[in-house]
């Protein structure tokens, strides 16, 4: 049972606030991978010479809130569908456009990561001429390299059991008691309280992951098809939130309207999080110690009010139609997929040039960004790709109106 709408949030027939989130989820990917070689210590492949605590600084504030915000939409969205077109045209879709992807372009991602890594590695004098090459590694399930496309397979999983849950669930519900009951619990859930709570599993979880790095908040299960268990309740319960938050489109305007409040408990455990983390540091934190319990708890806590913070503002200054919004929520996927290879071989290519390292940063990413663009214009939108990734195909020319028949003499 969904509640009836009283806001034009919930009205409206086009999330556009959330259209802009998804795109600034994705777009900020390209930032937050291009600010990596330029870390005062070395933790990514490529090491620009020029470096700053400023890049590590950038790189935290994005990643606290970027993927657990893209998947609360993911959920609200996927709900929406699943009503629409029901489970077969939903299991459908979600394997055409959120699978499909992921098997088509894993392969020439990676090859193109892999040009980046011998191009620096030539350009760092690590490769002997004349030697031979080393062997090829050798993948299994639990460290199969899916690089920044993770989120395709973890979004599956998710989808696929979002449906698996439901069946069951919708069969038991005829009279839609259970249902009314869910959503009375998600609207006791969304207040000012919302980020507390729902940091609370999220703490228990990165204090209990013997390998957990703070500094990187959420685990990037980027390695291994069975993703590790901290990401699998964060993510996911972004991913139900959002689900949930679909049957109740009038808790939207509750979440815009406590955004400002969700920004500032984001702002101040963000920095304490930071502290505690240690700053860039890519050391795991052994134990369940009180050390190591605050820094999860902290951390949690500036995840999701960061998600929420994100979620609300969008929702309250951006929910009005802009052309220029729209396209780049439709180009954020194409973007996302293409970037990372683009951005290792930006950093090869700029990592010994003389400048300071926010203008290096500024200028690949606008690089990347303008090929992107280029190629989802030229090569995407216009044709089936864009029909494949975005669900539906953007003519070149929009169709002139036809003329009006002049009246008879």
């Amino acid at each position: 049972m969904t509640a009836p709408t009283a806001n034009p949030i919930a009205a409206a027939d086009r999330l556009h606030g959330l259209d802009a989130l998804r795109a600034l989820a994705l777009l900020l990917g390209v930032v937050l991978h291009a600010s990596l070689s330029f870390f005062p210590q070395q933790i990514w492949i490529v090491a620009d010479d020029s470096r700053s605590i400023g890049a590590a600084w950038l790189f935290f504030a994005i990643h606290l809130f970027r993927m657990t915000a893209f998947f609360l939409i993911a959920g609200l969205f996927a709900h929406m569908m699943l009503a629409r077109k029901g489970w077969v045209g939903f299991a459908r879709d979600r394997a055409v456009r959120i699978f499909g992807p992921l098997a088509a372009f894993w392969f020439p991602v990676m090859a193109g990561i892999v040009t980046a890594l011998v191009w620096n590695a030539h350009a760092n004098g690590l490769v002997t001429p004349g030697a031979p090459p080393p062997p090829p590694p050798s993948y299994d399930w639990t460290d199969f390299p899916l690089t920044h496309l993770w989120f395709l397979w973890v979004l599956t999983l998710f989808c696929a059991a979002a449906l698996i849950l439901r069946a069951p669930f919708a069969l038991l519900d005829r009279s839609g008691g259970w249902g009314r009951g869910v959503d009375r619990v998600t609207g006791a859930l969304i207040g000012p309280w919302t980020s507390v709570v729902l940091a609370a599993p999220l703490a228990l979880a990165l204090w209990l992951d013997p390998k957990w790095i703070a500094f990187f908040a959420v685990p990037t299960p980027d390695e291994g098809v069975v993703p590790d268990t901290a990401a699998l309740v964060g993510f996911g319960m972004a991913f139900g939130l959002g689900f949930l938050i679909d049957r109740r489109r009038d808790l939207l305007a509750r979440l815009a309207g406590w955004a400002p409040l969700f920004l500032i408990v984001a702002l101040v455990s963000g920095v304490a999080a930071y502290v505690l983390a240690g700053g860039p540091r890519v050391t795991p934190m052994v134990g369940a110690t009180p050390e190591k319990a605050a820094a999860a708890a902290v951390v949690a806590l500036a995840v999701w009010s960061s998600a929420l913070a994100a979620t609300g503002l969008c929702l309250r200054f951006l929910s009005g139609h802009s052309p220029v919004r729209r396209y780049l929520a439709d180009a954020s996927y194409w973007i996302y997929i293409l970037h990372l290879p683009l951005v290792m071989l930006a950093q090869v290519w700029v990592q010994d040039w003389a400048g300071p390292w926010w203008v290096k940063l500024a200028g690949l990413s606008i690089g990347v960004f303008a090929v992107c663009l280029a190629s989802y214009e030229l090569m995407v939108r216009h044709g089936f790709m864009g029909k494949w990734l975005n669900g539906r195909r953007v003519p070149w020319r929009k169709p002139r109106p036809e003329t009006a028949a002049a009246p008879a003499e």
